[in-house]
């Protein structure tokens, strides 16, 4: 009897050992911490998924396993399944791991940070955006890293372009910040969760219908408190029996 005990609880661990589960999170830039977009999550079987436009993935995995993050111009994480399920990835910029220096040649000075040869205007004290701003920059994400030329000069190029992007992009995420806040707080999505004894998996799909219910407006300029009580409206309609 008591060795059949053994074995049961040992089955039984093994089970929970090797049982396969899901893992999501966020993935976001180790120095500014804005969400990446379209950061490749590779499980141990080589199934892959790529972050949406809040850095936000889920991908199943077994316990032991190892996940693997992977982006252009950034450093390769890896991190190996255990019990925690929601994670928060930072992944480091390759250019911010080079040296910084400053050259002097009158009447112009350059620095060199992150990657850049930037001007610098001391008589300026006006500050400028990054596509406003002139320099050569390495490009790390192409398969043939090279110097860029950037700034007003280059106006119409790719760089800049991706930059003034990049910018607006920043410009929409401040305006979402209420929503944010809500969908990225890990104790309002454990009480709800545990209110309506949801899932994990039953939590993103809401959350995923909660978000097309909203696309005409995308909650631009919506308050921390708005969201929350939309959002706790469309579960209680979704979720709760109709009487």
């Amino acid at each position: 009897m008591k060795y059949c005990f053994l074995f049961v609880f040992f089955f039984f661990g093994l089970v929970n050992l090797c049982a396969q589960g899901r893992y999501s999170g966020n993935v976001v830039d180790a120095w500014d911490k804005k969400y990446l977009e379209g950061v490749v999550v590779t499980n141990g079987k080589g199934e892959e998924v790529k972050t949406n436009a809040r850095g936000y993935f889920s991908i199943s995995s077994f316990m032991g396993d190892t996940l693997a993050f992977n982006f252009p111009g950034f450093l390769e994480k890896k991190w190996v399944a255990n019990s925690e399920y929601f994670l928060f990835i930072e992944l480091q910029d390759r250019a911010r791991l080079l040296p910084t220096f400053q050259v002097k040649a009158e009447p112009y000075s350059f620095r060199f940070k992150d990657g850049k040869l930037i001007l610098v205007e001391e008589t300026s004290g006006e500050k400028t955006t990054l596509s406003q701003q002139a320099g050569i920059a390495i490009d790390s994400t192409s398969p043939n890293p090279g110097f860029v030329i950037y700034g007003p000069i280059s106006y119409f190029t790719k760089r800049n372009r991706q930059l003034r992007a990049y910018e607006k992009r920043m410009e929409w995420e401040k305006r979402r910040q209420g929503y944010l806040e809500v969908i990225d707080s890990d104790s309002l999505r454990t009480s709800m969760m545990d209110a309506y004894q949801l899932d994990r998996k039953e939590w993103d799909d809401l959350i995923l219908r909660f978000n097309a219910f909203h696309a005409t407006h995308e909650f631009l300029d919506w308050p921390k408190v708005r969201v929350q009580e939309a959002l706790e409206t469309y579960f209680r309609l979704e979720v709760l029996p109709e009487d």
